[in-house]
């Protein structure tokens, strides 16, 4: 009862079931296969932003930087369609995005593989060097993971984030 946060301070710690204190200095997150661990003394910023990439997708994304050779990007995507949705013409563009998504999804099942959890990148363009990238696949996730980050930075505890 006293982890879970109060309507009078919005800085209380949230419970979460994706979320965890851990006993070291280090925030660690396990998502779709992937596992980053960094202490808490080498972060140098956190950050959450948005920008639409090639005019087709909204990429949300929380970036953790940290001291030495390596950033961390956290991100969900969401097509330019779906924010449009509504209107006549976004209303035909979901439907066939909805389709090509239920497609890759059957594909990935029948293979058995996670492929519509995988990062996406274009080569070279979105190759980048000493970047590691994780998708997650929701906002939801993606601001539950962003308040994992920022309350063990701003506390200087360990945290465990993870997602299934």
């Amino acid at each position: 009862m006293a982890q879970q946060g109060r309507p009078d301070n919005p800085n209380a710690p949230q419970q979460n079931e994706n979320d965890r204190p851990a006993q070291n200095r280090f925030w660690q997150a396990s998502i779709g296969g992937g596992h980053y661990m960094v202490a808490l003394d080498r972060i140098s910023s956190i950050s959450r932003h948005q920008y639409v990439l090639d005019g087709a997708v909204i990429v949300d994304e929380v970036t953790v930087d940290a001291l030495g050779q390596s950033l961390a990007r956290f991100y969900h995507i969401t097509p330019v369609t779906d924010a449009a949705a509504g209107s006549a013409l976004g209303n035909v563009a979901k439907r066939a995005v909805d389709r090509g998504r239920e497609m890759v999804e059957n594909n990935a099942n029948r293979a058995g593989s996670s492929i519509q959890d995988m990062v996406v990148k274009k080569y070279p363009e979105t190759t980048h060097a000493r970047t590691i990238e994780f998708r997650v696949s929701s906002e939801a996730e993606l601001a539950s993971l962003y308040k994992s980050v920022q309350t063990a930075w701003e506390n200087n505890r360990g945290r465990k984030f993870e997602l299934k």
